[in-house]
């Protein structure tokens, strides 16, 4: 069995912003096994992080990006538990992310649940317009159109969309793991993109 020194606890503990005792227990459990340990610490962030969804977001602040040449500039509102989250660099570095993200990716809503019924009506018809023809039974051309309409979700709703950093992560799945990583829930409430002589 590996002894785990304080030096491990200590390095495990700055690179998955973990407790002193849940660095060493994860450390303990792998046998002094650094990316294992990181690897349980993560999962069991993330599984802290989902339950931590449901909490109340009321502080934060409003993260701003100015594409250069001042043309464009996205504002992003980004909420968490406390003042304290919100000040750390982590967090401001997120909301500076997600307003950059959204001056590139140019999302429509936030979320699903903010689409409009009628718009997603719309695109179901325009779907299944496409598919009128195509000869294929009505099961299989509805479960074309939800196809359709997911990849339509990921690319109009923030949350769903990859993030331009790093696209094999979407928006979602950044959110989720900062939530694990600070300690906090985290939304993002609202966001606006102005582009000089855009239509509105």
């Amino acid at each position: 069995m590996a002894e785990v020194t304080a030096e491990m606890v200590k390095l495990l503990r700055e690179a998955t912003n973990a407790g002193v005792l849940d660095c060493k227990k994860a450390l303990t459990e792998t046998n002094g096994d650094f990316e294992a340990a990181v690897e349980i610490l993560r999962k069991k962030g993330l599984a802290t992080a989902a339950k931590k969804a449901s909490r109340e977001a009321n502080e934060g602040l409003i993260g701003t990006y100015v594409h250069p040449g001042s043309k464009i500039v996205s504002l992003v509102e980004v909420n968490c538990e406390t003042d304290f989250v919100a000040r750390t660099e982590e967090f401001q570095q997120l909301a500076r992310d997600l307003a950059m993200h959204v001056t590139a990716s140019r999302p429509l809503f936030v979320s699903r649940d903010e689409v409009p019924a009628e718009l997603i009506a719309k695109e179901k018809e325009v779907y299944a317009e496409q598919m009128v023809n195509s000869g294929k039974p009505a099961q299989v051309i509805e479960k074309i159109v939800e196809g359709k309409l997911d990849k339509w979700y990921s690319e109009v709703c923030l949350l769903e969309q990859a993030f331009v950093k790093d696209p094999d992560v979407t928006i979602q799945a950044l959110l989720t793991d900062r939530i694990a990583s600070l300690g906090e829930n985290i939304k993002v409430r609202r966001f606006s993109r102005f582009e000089v002589g855009a239509a509105e």
